[in-house]
């Protein structure tokens, strides 16, 4: 049996980490998330307007977006009714949207065909999956365990690619104080998703709705909705209310400091003392550790190199300037993606082209 690979304490609090990467600002980061709502309620115009403003680094539910590719597999869907929609949506079109209306199971070719999809797009950001049922296939096992197998293999084609897969549900019929407990199917498909969205109508064509957000690297919130008739959109009914970003004002005064003394090596006090004149009372000793460690990889790409260690029983931290590191990321560079072999040596392609906006499967690809 092999040994398990461990970490201390010690270790792990002491290593820098990549900060989540929202695609999504506060709301979508990599991983897997379930988009739940009942029939005909405007999940898929929300899915499509999600990929198009990724697509084009544009703004979505009054929040920005982080600009790359996005995959739409609209499997419920006709070119035509998807080209209307479209054009309902935008008159500029772009190359780094593509969608799909036919795709393999998540048995049977869909991870070699999104792999295969990512690979050709490099800059893949988000894959979304309307609906989930679509990709599923009939299983012996329990319900249960079907359901948290089948995520868990979609959960960990996102994680592995850095990118975010939505899963776009259904509802129970069945009411409940909980909307997440609404969610169609077991517990499994909520507790292996990393978030979830239940986008839920007051009544029944009124279009507003309230958007409940849950999940690991997300706040649990909910936000009243609109949908804008003459632009096909949802949108908040209240504007965003905006907080000053920690991680921003903290790197950036650290950097700032660092650029002049270049070199510091002392306790947490004594580096307190130092950047007190910068950051005034709001640095506490006991917390300018964590700080560091975790917006060290922030302040790594400008060229600031941070170090915490014990030795003769002390503790220290040691910070270095050096210009040379910068590396100008643009925020995906240096994420570490893990080339998984394909299962088919000629998988299923969902994209064809690299320069169409639309591409389609066209041949006998399972449903």
């Amino acid at each position: 049996m092999k040994k398990l690979n461990t970490i201390t304490c010690e270790e792990l609090m002491n290593t820098p980490m990549k900060p989540p990467l929202f695609f999504v600002g506060g709301l979508i980061t990599t991983g897997l998330y379930i988009l739940a709502g009942s029939p005909k309620v405007g999940k898929s115009w929300l899915s499509l307007d999600i990929c198009l403003s990724i697509a084009k680094g544009e703004k979505v539910l009054g929040v920005d977006t982080l600009k790359g590719t996005a995959l739409y597999l609209c499997l419920e869907d006709s070119l035509s009714r998807m080209q209307r929609r479209l054009y309902a949506l935008t008159n500029d079109p772009t190359d780094d949207l593509h969608l799909a209306i036919m795709a393999g199971t998540i048995k049977s070719g869909l991870v070699e065909q999104i792999e295969t999809f990512i690979a050709e797009h490099p800059d893949t950001r988000i894959v979304f999956i309307d609906t989930l049922q679509k990709v599923r296939e009939p299983s012996q096992d329990t319900a249960y365990a079907s359901d948290y197998e089948e995520l868990s293999v979609l959960k960990s084609l996102a994680d592995r690619n850095n990118i975010a897969i939505v899963a776009v549900h259904h509802l129970r019929k069945t009411k409940s104080a909980d909307p997440f407990d609404m969610v169609s199917g077991t517990t499994a498909i909520t507790g292996c998703a990393d978030g979830e969205f239940i986008l839920h109508e007051k009544g029944r064509g009124t279009r507003e709705a309230v958007l409940y957000c849950t999940g690991r690297d997300i706040e649990n919130k909910e936000t009243e909705l609109v949908f804008d008739k003459t632009t096909h959109r949802w949108k908040r009914t209240e504007p965003v209310e905006k907080e000053p970003d920690e991680s921003i004002i903290f790197v950036d005064k650290t950097v700032g400091f660092m650029k002049e003394r270049k070199h510091f090596k002392g306790n947490a006090t004594e580096l307190i003392e130092q950047l007190s004149p910068l950051f005034g009372d709001t640095l506490y000793a006991n917390r300018i550790t964590r700080s560091l460690m975790q917006y060290a990889y922030l302040l790594t790409e400008h060229g600031v190199v941070v170090e915490s260690y014990r030795t003769g029983g002390k503790r220290y931290i040691e910070i270095t300037y050096k210009e040379d590191n910068c590396d100008g990321s643009d925020g995906r560079k240096g994420m570490p993606v893990s080339a998984v072999p394909s299962v088919s040596e000629k998988p299923q392609t969902l994209s064809q082209s690299g320069n169409a906006s639309v591409t389609v499967e066209d041949n006998n690809t399972k449903m």
